[in-house]
């Protein structure tokens, strides 16, 4: 019998490397799209309303607080004095930019001190958010009525009259209603059907009952079952078929979505076969996931057994040369 080689170190590099990269990645890639959305967020829907809080704010304080009669209830950022005036002014003529009104100036200037005032205060920073949030929660309220219902569709038939608009904004709002909508697809079982062809099997997910025309038409029981496509299961087919055409595997959501983003690797406990047709115990399985995620094989060896022994076909462990 043919003796294994001896592990080298770029082999086990290579091994523990992507077994270590298989365990951080999804984490980090978890976090970076919630930062990423975050930002998203923040830069796209909280800012534009801090914008909007501090023009009220710079409009309003003067008519509300007497500055005059009481000069220490004026902030720091609010005082731009003539010599800033005048400096800004001499830095817009050196750099050929028009010369504007010494009060239009003025404002900008105190706006940009107010901005920098306010990005200091990170607490500040995220009343946007906050306010965006309590609106979208309004703007939900309100459609739960009827004059809300019936302003929605009004605004519904409007965007279906605009050209271009009227061909994105359905895909965009049915991909909406199935991300946040209230009635969530709801998949009931696991089952095998014969897709695309006769031969062929594919893992299903029953959503439902079929269309009623559907059922009018074929006299017998039928499923609507969705094949998920691999890796990115939230896309697929969905299929109508008659329920006896179907077969029931005991096997869970979670597990079939596993089996499918791996695509056939990950398999559920106790549903791996040996090759001579019978079923791998619990540890066998564990033992055949930790191969699958890092151990490298060369061919011609034989996978370690469950103590971590190396054996042949019949079980028997390989004696060195």
């Amino acid at each position: 019998m043919a003796n294994r080689p001896d592990r080298t170190f770029s082999a086990d590099f290579k091994r523990f490397f992507f077994r270590g990269l298989g365990i951080l990645l999804p984490s980090v890639l978890t976090l970076w799209i919630l930062v990423m959305a975050y930002r998203f967020v923040e830069v796209n829907i909280g800012e534009p309303i801090n914008q909007a809080i501090r023009f009220v704010i710079l409009q309003t304080l003067p008519r509300v607080v007497d500055l005059d009669s009481d000069p220490s209830r004026i902030p720091e950022w609010f005082i731009v004095t003539e010599d800033a005036v005048a400096k800004e002014q001499h830095a817009r003529r050196q750099a050929d930019l028009p010369v504007l009104p010494d009060d239009q100036l003025r404002l900008e200037l105190r706006q940009q001190a107010f901005k920098h005032w306010w990005d200091k205060h990170w607490y500040l920073r995220v009343v946007g958010m906050l306010v965006a949030i309590v609106l979208i929660y309004l703007v939900g309220v309100m459609l739960g009525g009827f004059l809300g219902r019936r302003i929605y569709q009004e605004i519904e038939e409007f965007f279906s009259r605009l050209p271009i608009v009227k061909q994105v904004y359905p895909s965009v709002k049915r991909v909406v209603e199935f991300l946040f909508g209230e009635q969530s697809v709801r998949f009931n079982r696991v089952v095998l059907v014969e897709y695309p062809r006769e031969g062929i099997w594919s893992l299903g997910l029953v959503t439902g009952p079929p269309l009623r025309e559907a059922k009018e038409h074929v006299d017998e029981e039928m499923l609507t079952v969705f094949i998920p496509s691999s890796p990115t299961p939230v896309t697929g087919y969905t299929i109508t078929v008659k329920a006896k055409d179907t077969i029931e595997l005991d096997m869970s959501i979670d597990d079939a979505l596993r089996f499918t983003v791996s695509g056939g690797v990950v398999l559920p406990d106790g549903e791996q076969v040996q090759p001579h047709g019978g079923m791998l115990s619990q540890n066998e399985n564990r033992t055949r996931a930790g191969l699958l995620q890092g151990d490298d094989i060369s061919a011609g060896n034989s996978p370690p057994d469950a103590s971590g022994d190396y054996g042949d076909e019949d079980g028997k462990a390989e004696q060195p040369g």
